[in-house]
């Protein structure tokens, strides 16, 4: 039975082993229950705009989000070159090698094997008692040696290394909608401090001009000098804080450059600031449970959890026999000139078995850490889904405070502003000192320097909020590559 079996020609047993193989001792995989309620906790919604209803964060991408055509390019500059965001693109490069390598095992390999041996035999070794020269020549097809995959061991790091690959991908997504809401954030802090720019530069203006009127004054015998000295304070404050300013402005537009990747940005900043909102104003946060879907660290987590319990499988196939096999077929001969010529085929068939019956507890080591790894997959999954949950949350409650807060600031604004000009009229009119009116100036302007950081705030929030939500998923990037694989 013996000579029989191996007189069957490789590659029917090998297509016979095959038949067997595909057996997973990988534990059945079980998306764990968010440890978050269904709901948002704090109730916060976002308000409708003018009777429409907010846009769904499921459906909302970057482009819809952005409405400022200066913003759309600069993100545009930075999704093209940013120096993270191409690493993150690279990482999934070197991802999908890897898993490529490793599914590469699921397959025989096959090559084309030659060669040849030539040795001087002593004669008390030859089979004819004389001294001589032997030589064998071999040329063929050969089978690498290749494992049988009964209990899945191959299979389950193939799934893992396709796993680890796969979280790589929503890895370079988050690093994407980070970058997007970096941009959106860099570039409303600019055009904040162009804001307060030409704020400060009119306040500058207006306490220079009430530092001469004083100065004539102080000339003439009306004003004191304790007058003169309170408007040359305020001159000089105001002039700190246009330097302080232009110093934002300035590194702003730097932040920009290194976020879009290129050697300058400066076609792209506008040279005034836009007095329309650059984003959408309200977005629909859903619920949940959609972040599970949306969110590229909670996938990508839950993807590193997929590459752990598969893990388990190909440890738990260590404690069995694995069946390699190794195969020849070609040609044969003791001379190369008669190599491949009619009569000389040959082929030959290894298979070998390997059963563990003592290893000092590696098997046993290995299984315990795949599983401690598991564990600690699931707590880093429930943990990303706790982040993901209290950032939206948070984002939520930013968004709806700074509205009612840009609200009554709106109007102490407008308050202090209208008890400016009055002071004003009164102080010109002589009713009231030159210290009162100078404490309304101060005012006027503190409130409406608060108004536009409150503004951008705002403005922020909501970049933040898209961020949290995960949005931007649906435009993709030309360097942003989807591959479709499966591990079937």
């Amino acid at each position: 039975m013996t000579v029989r079996l191996f007189s069957r020609p490789p590659i029917t047993l090998l297509a016979a082993s095959l038949l067997l193989a595909g057996c997973s001792l990988a534990p059945t995989y079980e998306r764990p229950t968010a440890p978050v309620p269904e709901r948002w906790t704090d109730g916060v919604t976002p308000a409708a705009t003018q009777g429409v209803a907010a846009p769904s964060a499921a459906t909302l991408d970057w482009q819809a989000f952005v409405g400022d055509d200066d913003l759309r390019q600069l993100i545009d500059l930075a999704l093209a070159n940013n120096r993270d965001l191409r690493q993150a693109l690279l990482n999934i490069e070197a991802a999908r090698a890897q898993y490529r390598i490793q599914r590469a095992d699921r397959l025989p390999g096959l090559e084309v094997q030659g060669d040849g041996t030539r040795q001087r035999v002593p004669a008390d070794l030859s089979s004819n008692g004389q001294a001589g020269i032997q030589e064998s020549y071999q040329a063929g097809v050969g089978l690498t040696s290749f494992e049988l995959d009964l209990f899945g061991r191959v299979r389950n790091l193939s799934e893992a290394a396709l796993r680890e690959y796969l979280a790589s991908e929503e890895a370079a997504r988050g690093v994407r909608i980070s970058l997007i809401a970096e941009v959106i954030q860099t570039y409303l802090a600019r055009e904040s401090a162009q804001h307060r720019h030409l704020l400060t530069t009119r306040n500058l203006e207006a306490r220079q001009a009430s530092l001469h009127l004083i100065s004539q004054r102080r000339q003439a015998g009306t004003a004191s000098a304790l007058d003169y000295e309170e408007a040359r304070g305020l001159a000089e404050q105001a002039q700190a804080d246009l330097e302080r300013i232009d110093r934002e402005l300035r590194q702003a537009g730097n932040a920009l450059a290194l976020l879009a990747g290129v050697a300058a940005v400066r076609p792209q900043l506008p040279e005034r600031p836009n007095t329309d909102f650059a984003l959408v104003q309200d977005i629909a946060p859903g619920t949940p449970s959609e972040l599970l879907a949306h969110r590229p660290d909670i996938r990508a987590a839950e993807q590193q959890l997929l590459a752990r319990n598969a893990s388990i499988g190909a440890a738990r196939a260590a404690f069995f026999p694995r069946i390699s096999l190794t195969g020849m077929f070609g040609s044969s001969s003791a001379e190369l000139s008669n190599l491949f010529e009619s009569g000389q085929r040959a082929w030959s068939f290894t298979p070998q078995l390997t059963l563990p019956i003592f290893d000092g507890g590696r098997n046993r080591a290995n299984l315990d850490l795949a599983q401690v790894r598991k564990d600690i997959a699931v707590a880093a999954y429930e943990q990303s889904i706790q982040t993901a949950f209290r950032e939206v949350s948070d984002a939520l409650a930013a968004s709806d405070t700074l509205r009612r807060e840009e609200r009554a600031l709106n109007a102490l604004a407008q308050s202090s502003a209208e008890a400016l000009k009055l002071s004003a009229a009164r102080y010109r009119a002589g009713v009231d000192d030159h210290l009162r009116y100078l404490d309304a100036q101060r005012r006027d302007f503190a409130n409406q320097t608060a108004l536009i950081t409150i503004r951008t705030e705002r403005q922020a929030a909501l970049a933040t909020l898209f961020r949290a939500l995960g949005g931007g998923w649906h435009t993709e990037t030309a360097g942003d590559k989807r591959v479709e694989v499966t591990s079937r």
